[in-house]
């Protein structure tokens, strides 16, 4: 195997790095503006495809990663799959979901057929327009918060259903194109197809359960993500040497898992790199579509667009008006899902192989079919919140149900306003008594299989993974969760959730317990609002301090809280030296020493140390400066968030600079009377 020499770069590497670089850049710019990334991967795509500026030429690297990209959403979408969440909202799934596929096939179908189309075409071309996509519309429902309302209950059904039914094309497709289409090789397929379905839950049941436990007993996140990719993997593989597609092996694979009870460790493990992947899958279909068919064909686009969206609302409409919902929520539902979705574009590709176009025109019906599917999928943030308009107008005539008594997606517990805790070592239980003391909703998060039989076993709520990744604490309903709890972790394993959790939900009350004082400001930085070290604190002052903040309706900065101080850079030349810190103590240190009262408590914003301020007979806040050479120090008065640099004599974060040589305007204040 050759070695890269300094300094060299692949061929491939600098195509690779175009997709990454002009990814990120174009979702961010669509995110900051209200989009979802899927439509920036989308337009990224157009960008740097060879259609447009060329700056990608060579496919073959990105369709390969777009390959592996399908294989992980489809692996996912698996892994969320249950036979127990399938019979909870079957009614949803089977009844809805079925009825709206079935309508729209048939009704594509007739039209195209009213024109001529081949039948063989036309049933090829309505499967396409039958599916929405099952990633846009999640997105978007996890980001409003919609999940658990009607419409997002029933959109949830309807796309469990398109999700299975893809399963089915994959089969049918290449016996539309002639590829051994007799009656009884469609029978042997879908025997084959069923035998390998039975063939999965038999290994879910019986074997995978134990590879999984002695996999997740070493406690590593590393071996166990690549033994659940070597399972998604090979099952898609073994799947292709059976003549079934890989993208279903990918999703047996995925429920395979989903019967253990370590999908959602799995979830959390595997959902960043789909993410990756499929964003890559994103870029590469943007890439198909040439602009040149939107200056050519533009009649072409627009029926196609009009016809997609006609077809898709109001075969939806009818599906769950079905399901008896309300009008609002057949009106939400069916915009939510106007669009044409992902996975017909892993279809698309089948019927390309098989001879099959859409519409039986070639290339141009290709074209017209992305352009159509790309323009779609960037509206739907526009349809989504005209559905928002509908329902907030039938909400306010009180006209929408709140539920339609089926779970929502299980992506989040059924929890708010909770406590996660996040490991399950010696300072958990303590936690968890005062949590249940307090009547407080918790759910534990934990790596070690071994202490979550033990949670489990006193009736613990249990979510099973590695609480750094994103995805697992999405499963424990970060987003909505009141306080999160790191008791045990080691301090790298600690700062790392908290950034985590942090950076995905800003605001989030943090408490953090540190073995010693030196992790203290790195906890700080890493987003811990509350810290407890433990060289001051026993674990049963870990437990106070949750019973402090889950019993405040608004908890306020405590003493022992991590301590901030906002100042412009050019407040004074020593803003660079402040850094987070807890304060050393509940009081003046020297005043608690010698038992003497004290007046304004201040911090100082390099060690942490508490002392009284000018007015109080010891001064101990300006002698604390005098003995340490430290410059600043911070009110930590409730309501008062205004510091004091001795060394260039400016108050900072409360007014600015003040008189040179003059106390802070509160000290002043005080001296004369009115404070």
């Amino acid at each position: 195997m050759g070695v890269l020499a300094a300094g060299s770069t692949p061929a491939f590497f600098g195509q690779v790095a175009a997709v990454v670089v002009a990814g990120a850049v174009i979702a961010f710019v669509c995110q900051r503006v209200g989009l979802v990334p899927i439509v920036g991967f989308l337009v990224t795509g157009v960008a740097i495809g060879p259609n447009a500026t060329g700056v990608v030429t060579d496919r073959e690297v990105v369709d390969a990663a777009a390959e592996i990209g399908v294989i992980l959403l489809l692996f996912s979408i698996g892994l969320e799959f249950s036979l127990a969440k399938l019979a909870a909202i079957r009614r949803l799934i089977f009844v809805g979901g079925g009825l709206q596929v079935v309508l729209a096939i048939a009704v594509t179908t007739a039209v195209l057929l009213a024109v001529d189309v081949p039948w063989e075409a036309a049933v090829f071309t309505a499967m396409l327009v039958s599916l929405s996509s099952t990633a846009i519309v999640l997105k978007l429902l996890a980001a409003r918060f919609e999940t658990r309302a009607p419409h997002g209950q029933v959109a949830l059904g309807l796309l469990l259903f398109q999700d299975l039914a893809i399963v089915a094309m994959v089969l049918v497709v290449p016996m539309l194109g002639g590829d051994g289409g007799d009656p009884l090789d469609l029978v042997w397929a879908f025997a084959k197809a069923i035998g390998i379905v039975v063939a999965v839950l038999v290994v879910a049941r019986r074997l995978m359960p134990p590879v999984l436990e002695v996999v997740a007993r070493t406690c590593s996140s590393e071996v166990f993500l690549l033994s659940v990719i070597g399972i998604c993997f090979g099952t898609a593989y073994l799947t292709g040497l059976a003549g079934v597609s890989l993208s279903l092996g990918a999703f047996l694979a995925g429920l395979l898992v989903s019967e253990s009870r370590f999908s959602d460790h799995a979830f959390g493990e595997i959902k960043p790199l789909e993410i990756m992947f499929s964003g890559v899958f994103f870029v590469s279909v943007g890439m198909l579509l040439d602009l040149e068919v939107l200056v050519d064909e533009p009649v072409l686009v627009a029926t196609a667009v009009a016809g997609i969206l006609v077809v898709k609302v109001v075969t939806t409409a009818v599906a769950v008006s079905v399901l008896r919902v309300g009008t609002a929520t057949v009106v939400v539902s069916s915009l939510l899902l106007a669009q044409v979705g992902e996975f017909s574009f892993v279809l698309e590709r089948v019927g390309r192989d098989a001879g099959l176009t859409p519409g039986d025109r070639g290339d141009d019906g290709i074209q017209a079919f992305i352009a159509a599917v790309v323009l779609l999928m960037v509206a739907t943030p526009a349809l989504a919140a005209l559905g928002g308009v509908v329902r907030r107008r039938a909400a306010a005539a009180g006209h929408v149900p709140s539920s339609l008594g089926g779970p929502a997606h299980d992506d989040e517990l059924d929890l708010d306003d909770h406590v996660i805790v996040a490991g399950y070592g010696s300072a958990a239980p303590a936690v968890i008594a005062e949590l249940r003391r307090s009547g407080t909703p918790f759910v534990l998060t934990t790596l070690n299989p071994d202490g979550a039989s033990v949670a489990e076993s006193l009736k613990v709520p249990v979510v099973l993974g590695d609480a750094s990744k994103i995805g697992l604490l999405e499963r424990a309903g970060v987003r909505r969760a009141r306080l999160l709890v790191i008791p045990d972790d080691e301090p790298e394993t600690a700062a790392r959730i908290a950034a985590v959790a942090s950076a995905a939900v800003p605001g989030l009350l943090i408490l953090v317990r540190t073995d010693g004082r030196d992790d203290v400001a790195d906890m700080a930085m890493s987003g811990a609002t509350h810290v407890v070290s433990g060289d001051q604190s026993a674990v049963d002052e870990l437990a106070r301090a949750v019973a402090r903040i889950v019993a405040a309706p608004s908890p306020r900065p405590a003493t022992w809280d991590v301590v901030r101080l906002d100042a412009e850079p050019d407040a004074c030349a020593h803003v660079g030296e402040i850094r987070p810190v807890v304060p050393t103590s509940q009081g003046c240190e020297e005043c608690l020493q010698a038992g003497d009262q004290w007046v304004h408590l201040r911090a100082c914003m390099t060690c942490g140390h508490v002392g009284c301020c000018d007015v109080s007979p010891g001064k101990h806040a300006t002698a604390h400066h005098a003995a340490t050479g430290h410059p600043i120090m911070r009110s930590i008065e409730p309501g008062e968030r205004w510091g004091w640099c001795y060394l260039d004599r400016t108050e900072l974060g409360g007014g600015g600079e003040v008189t040179a040589g003059a106390p802070p305007a509160t000290e002043r204040a005080l001296q004369e009377g009115h404070a």
